[in-house]
């Protein structure tokens, strides 16, 4: 594939997956929303997000990979892109095993009644998504540093 091409879809694709995860951060804070809304907002967000954008990170992953397979001779690229590509993979393991098992839990309440501990579930889901929105970004950048420098060099 040419790495032009690469590069261009590798960073498209993570500023679609970093880029939601960042907008969630921005507009979704969680606190001060009552049980029953905060229930309601994210089985939606649930429905909507659970299964496209864990897919969307996994290829960013593999075209974060590849794209720093392709730039082995630039040893800065290599390096920004194989950090971002670290970063990915912390972002889908947080979600994994952090959000995604909430996740499974909140789908199942119902908003009118959600458990006694929903609030300790709903403060643990946010700092989970916290540190994946700011690994992203920092994912991010360095993918756009790694593209720059292989831009750089052609």
């Amino acid at each position: 594939m040419n790495r032009s091409i690469l590069g261009f879809a590798n960073l498209l694709v993570a500023a679609l997956v970093i880029g939601t995860a960042f907008g969630i951060w921005l507009g979704y804070d969680p606190r001060g929303l009552s049980a029953a809304a905060w229930v309601e907002q994210q089985q939606h967000a649930i429905a909507a997000l659970n299964t496209s954008l864990p897919a969307l990170g996994a290829f960013t992953i593999a075209l974060t990979l590849a794209s720093a397979v392709l730039a082995r001779g630039d040893r800065r690229a290599f390096a920004l892109l194989l950090c971002a590509c670290t970063c990915f993979v912390a972002v889908g393991l947080v979600t994994r095993f952090e959000n995604q098992p909430i996740n499974a839990l909140v789908v199942r309440w119902s908003p009118s009644a959600p458990p006694p501990d929903w609030a300790a579930l709903r403060d643990r889901w946010w700092h989970w998504h916290e540190l994946r929105a700011v690994l992203g970004v920092a994912g991010l950048s360095l993918l756009i540093a790694g593209q720059l420098a292989l831009a750089k060099r052609a």
